[in-house]
């Protein structure tokens, strides 16, 4: 009996240090799979805690843990809210990552816990968008209390919007004609739009276009290219995602992508440094990368950095009226153009409307004339299914629309877990449909498109 305690006694010692030396792995340098996990939960609860005002237990639960990987749930989170940040750790304990609110550029990631860098990155921290506006849709946001009964049926059906659906706007001639929106969720809610930011961007950079301030053929377009081969990638290489650069877009794993996320505190870092793999114009890859690298372009072409973080509410969200719109910047000033804007449905519905009125607005033409062509123009590199400016001519791994019955004019933008917009000029159609829908449900828009669209042709009869 005392050998088998001696043994017992022995084994719990090994265990007991491994325990210890497990412990001690994890505090001074835990896997950055780990740090990842913890950045995307500290950025997610952030920015719906500051700008949703939702509440961080809820956040936690329902948008990162419950539709991610299982290393997830072990996260535990601390929201500040004096200091206005939020701090999470596996198991409340390891691998700690950061993020922090900063106004109307909302929140970031600040991996390297320098928050004063962070915050000094913005030369002020100015104040937060005013939701209220007591004017009619689009001009302002209030809502019209008829519709169209048909559509609005529709919008009670789950297998037309999908599981966890939050919000759906369908605009018809330019009017709202039903709308619905998940439990907890309403039309002053902002909600993420993930990738659809991209072509958001890319209309930021349109509105630079219209008045002569850089160029789709320009090359030469950062510092870090000058004299190697990356000097032949043109602006337009860059937003048809046919740079040849070596990007993964991988959200499984520590890949380019989410390191530039919620690793790195300059965003512009990773993909400014990638080498070139391709020749520029022949290859598709999608990159929010290169998205964060229009941001850049743009903003360095505006010259000051103020300025430069202005210009997307001066030039863009206030003449079409998005006041809820909340554009994120990384933590050291660059807009998150690949990823990360906030807005209401309504509003995400007021930017499909100016693009389906190929950025006209009120009368006063934002966007030069053919860049919303170019929306509608699949590039060759990605056999069509991707545009020349940000946006799906097919939504990715979905068939083509004319296959199922959508107008063959219809585009689309795309976001991560179920977000998109739907433009149909032929039917003077938007249709907007948020949610958290991870792929694995395999939910697509286009049903509820081709059922709105039927509707409204009956109506029309």
């Amino acid at each position: 009996m005392g050998f088998v305690m001696r043994i017992v006694r022995s084994l719990a010692v090994l265990a007991g240090a491994a325990v210890v030396a497990g412990a001690a792995w994890l505090h001074f340098k835990p896997p950055e799979l780990l740090r990842v996990g913890d950045g995307y939960a500290a950025k997610i609860v952030c920015s719906n805690v500051f700008i949703a005002g939702r509440d961080p237990k809820e956040v936690l639960a329902d948008d990162v843990q419950a539709p991610g990987n299982p290393l997830l749930r072990l996260i535990r989170v601390d929201v500040d809210r004096e200091q206005k940040r939020v701090a999470a750790r596996i198991l409340g304990l390891f691998a700690p990552n950061y993020a922090m609110y900063r106004g109307a550029f909302g929140c970031a990631t600040v991996p390297d816990g320098d928050f004063a860098t962070a915050q000094n990155s913005l030369p002020d921290e100015p104040g937060v968008p005013q939701t209220a506006n007591t004017a009619s849709w689009p001009t302002g946001n209030e809502v019209a209390t008829t519709g169209d009964g048909s559509v609005a049926t529709l919008l009670t059906r789950q297998d037309l919007v999908g599981p966890n659906m939050r919000a759906v706007v369908v605009v018809h001639d330019g009017r709202i004609i039903a709308e619905a929106y998940g439990p907890g969720f309403g039309p002053n809610t902002p909600l993420l739009g993930w990738s659809m930011t991209k072509t958001v961007n890319a209309a930021i950079l349109g509105t630079l276009m219209s008045k002569g301030s850089i160029r789709l053929d320009e090359s030469k377009l950062l510092p870090q290219w000058s004299g190697d081969d990356r000097a032949a990638i043109t602006l337009a290489n860059l937003l048809g995602m046919e740079s040849g650069l070596r990007f993964n877009e991988n959200y499984g794993a520590v890949s380019d992508v989410t390191r530039m996320l919620y690793l790195d505190p300059d965003q512009t870092a990773l993909p400014a440094g990638l080498s070139r793999k391709y020749e520029p114009g022949t290859t598709f890859n999608y990159s929010s990368g290169t998205s964060v690298l229009i941001s850049r372009i743009w903003m360095d072409r505006i010259g000051d950095q103020r300025a430069a973080l202005d210009y997307p509410r001066q030039a863009l969200f206030d003449p079409l009226g998005m006041s809820s719109a909340v554009f994120e910047t990384d933590a050291r000033g660059t807009f998150s153009g690949g990823s990360y804007l906030y807005a209401t449905a309504r509003d995400w519905a007021r930017f499909g409307q100016f693009i389906l009125q190929d950025g006209v607005w009120n009368g006063q033409r934002l966007l030069p004339e053919g860049f919303v062509g170019m929306m509608r123009q699949g590039t060759r590199s990605s056999d069509g299914v991707y545009s020349q400016m940000q946006t799906w001519i097919r939504l990715p791994g979905a068939p083509d629309n004319e296959a199922i019955g959508i107008p063959s004019d219809a585009f689309w933008m795309e976001g991560h877990d179920g977000q998109s917009i739907a433009v149909v000029p032929s039917a003077g159609l938007v249709v907007v449909r948020l949610g958290l829908t991870p792929r694995a449900f395999n939910y697509t828009p286009q049903p509820l498109l081709k059922e709105v669209v039927a509707a409204l042709s009956g109506a029309a009869r």
